[in-house]
């Protein structure tokens, strides 16, 4: 039957649905919150080739499948990461999965947990304020190649295990998601939401490569300095700002943990940091969830939806 569901839900919180014979899947996690990525396993004949997280009748991020390899004889099978973009509203959701004519093979139901998030307040001084307005082309036209980018899928898969922090310090002036209240010097104010992780580190730190991948970007940028994008797997890129100096040249490979700069106070900047983020498909996700656990986990993906 077509709309069969069954569960199974493991110790590590791993949940397999199917509602039909053809497909066969795994979503990690079960219950994700606003701004968590998402993982998605399914069977190499399934026919999945790209999925959409639809939330209030409205598409709110999606995602393509690529083929991941196993050995000892086992057959492959295809991933994907999604994600849920922060302004999510929690409660029902619904991840859809597609055939490569974008026929529905699949709607999995989730429920969005609620997220909670703090807020701050960030002080501008006359050189910051002038950095952010008025419009100038430059900025503009930054802006739109920064989104070019984010908006490209490659085809290749550099990462599948768990990321690292790009520092080994562990002090943070500013945390994923955080609502930022900036106050301008003549009592204007605007809210922004902090889309990564600021580590207070003194310039000059080294900076390390969170996974394997490929550069996608290497170059000064007017709001966040000396800056770098990594794409580790389709649609997926780790981002680097502010940096005192950029070691690695677009279109490199690098290695999980090799040096690509040097931390720094470049762009928009209140004082010596790095800028860390995440972003799936040009939505910004959490990088903790990166480092907490493998974003493609083969054995998890295998157990579950078998071969």
């Amino acid at each position: 039957m077509r709309f069969l569901v069954f569960k199974l839900i493991f110790s590590l919180g791993f949940v397999l649905h199917a509602q039909n014979t053809d497909v066969r899947y795994i979503i990690i996690p079960e219950s994700p919150r606003p701004g968590d990525p998402v993982t998605i396993g399914v069977n190499h004949d399934s026919g999945v080739r790209s999925g959409a997280l639809m939330s209030g009748g409205q598409r709110v991020s999606r995602t393509v499948f690529f083929d991941v390899s196993v050995s000892g004889g086992q057959q492959p099978f295809r991933a994907a990461v999604i994600a849920v973009p922060v302004p999510t509203a929690p409660g029902r959701a619904t991840l859809v999965l597609q055939d490569s004519n974008s026929g529905t093979l699949a709607e999995i139901p989730l429920t969005i947990a609620p997220r909670e998030f703090p807020s701050e307040t960030i002080r501008l001084n006359r050189v910051m304020t002038g950095l952010m307005e008025p419009p100038d082309q430059q900025r503009i036209d930054e802006s739109n190649h920064l989104l070019a980018i984010r908006g490209r899928v490659g085809n290749e898969v550099h990462a599948l295990g768990s990321f690292r922090a790009p520092t080994t310090a562990t002090r943070r002036t500013s945390h994923f998601g955080y609502r930022r209240n900036y106050l301008y010097p003549d009592g204007r104010r605007s809210v922004s939401i902090h889309d990564g992780i600021d580590f207070g580190i003194p310039a000059g730190t080294p900076v390390h490569a969170s996974a394997p991948g490929r550069v996608a970007l290497a170059r000064h940028r007017i709001l966040t300095g000396n800056s770098i994008l990594i794409e580790h797997l389709p649609g997926v890129f780790s981002v680097y700002y502010h940096l005192d100096r950029i070691d690695v040249e677009e279109g490199a490979l690098v290695a999980a943990g090799s040096v690509i700069g040097l931390s720094g106070n470049t762009g928009f900047s209140t004082g010596a940091h790095l800028h860390w983020e995440m972003r799936v498909f040009g939505h910004y996700v959490d990088p903790d969830a990166f480092v907490a656990r493998p974003i493609i986990d083969r054995d998890a993906i295998l157990s579950t939806i078998g071969n």
